[in-house]
């Protein structure tokens, strides 16, 4: 009896096609999930208008309607479920056109939100992540900040947990500091748009998943290893279309050897982008130093059509008056951002952008 081949191109293209059917099933499950809260919210919120309800009787109202709908189709429909479902069509109410949804021949007092059309134009959807996201989202009060973190989740394709991240680490806040006040108002509209070096950029990084200690005491080579180690979260907060190329990239002239601690190439801005460690307050010698690794980079390792190499150098403490007199008025390259070891206090940044 003649054996049978093993077929692994047979097997692996009919395996993608699965895995990619099956992803396309739960995504459509959850955009109907979704969809169907959304006219769930439209019917609660347009009954409690006609029926004029106080806030406390309204409570009781999606208590019974809870207790009545668990009863019929099981767990998904407590009263708190309920409530976010109300409030996500009072949030998102003009995503969906009326004419789409049936009027109701009453004029309704809805809460205006400014939708990102970027988002609903590149998607073809008026919602596009499941509903866990969603209720993330209901808990951001301002719309501007909450139209940026739904296109950025779209866009970079974010777990639930890490659009808690981003959320928690004030990513928001920390972009929108580095902008003057026209960039802001794009930020929620369209989301991060890299065009340009400074459009990468964060008034700091926030480095807590590595797991160091303010406290304790660690060198550049434990603060290198920490990030190797956790590369997938140091690029996502990086930002947009970093890949990674390697650590202590070497490169020797007249007999001297330099390394370079971390370099990445950003496809987005076709170019380079070198990455100095510093665990103490910024120097001219450091920034010297960078200037030195972006100039090779720029002349031995660039190629004719891509963009001059950018270097950030990633300090504990910056000083921005050495920046100020070390660089040139119209550097573009060269960049010194402090890192952090803890979240931010959302708080105090948003102080700081009023």
């Amino acid at each position: 009896m003649a054996k049978v081949k093993k077929n692994s191109t047979l097997y692996n293209s009919i395996k993608t096609l699965l895995i990619k059917a099956k992803n396309q099933v739960v995504h459509h499950v959850n955009i109907t999930m979704v969809l169907t809260y959304y006219e769930m919210g439209r019917i609660i919120v347009e009954d409690e208008q006609k029926g004029k309800y106080r806030a406390e009787y309204s409570k009781k109202v999606l208590e019974h309607l809870s207790g009545q709908l668990t009863k019929e189709f099981g767990k998904g429909y407590s009263t708190s479920n309920l409530e976010y479902i109300r409030k996500f069509y009072s949030v998102y109410s003009s995503r969906i056109p009326q004419s789409l949804i049936g009027k109701s021949g009453k004029s309704r007092k809805t809460h205006a939100v400014e939708i990102p059309q970027s988002l609903i134009e590149e998607f073809n959807a008026p919602f596009v992540l499941s509903w866990t996201h969603y209720i993330q989202l209901l808990k951001i009060e301002k719309d501007e900040e909450r139209n940026f973190y739904e296109i950025e989740a779209a866009r970079g394709n974010w777990s639930v947990r890490e659009l808690q991240r981003q959320f928690n680490s004030s990513l928001y806040e920390r972009l929108a500091l580095s902008k003057n006040k026209k960039a802001v108002k794009d930020l929620a509209r369209n989301g991060q748009v890299i065009e340009n070096p400074t459009d990468a950029l964060k008034h700091h990084t926030v480095l807590e998943f590595l797991e160091l200690r303010e406290d304790e005491r660690y060198s550049e080579s434990d603060l290198e290893n920490a990030i190797i180690n956790k590369i997938e979260h140091f690029m996502l907060e990086l930002g947009k279309g970093f890949l990674f190329e390697g650590r202590q990239k070497r490169f020797t002239f007249d007999g001297d050897s330099f390394f370079v601690d971390l370099v990445f190439y950003n496809r987005l801005l076709k170019c380079y982008v070198l990455i100095d460690l510093k665990i103490g307050r910024l120097s001219h010698q450091d920034i010297g130093q960078m200037q030195m690794y972006v100039n090779y980079y720029d002349r031995k390792m660039k190629l004719p059509d891509e963009n001059s190499t950018i270097g950030i150098i990633l300090c504990k403490e910056e000083n921005k008056a050495v920046v100020e007199f070390t660089l040139p008025e119209d550097n573009k390259t060269i960049f010194a951002k402090e890192y952090k070891l803890y979240l931010p206090s959302k708080d105090e940044l948003r102080k700081q952008l009023e």
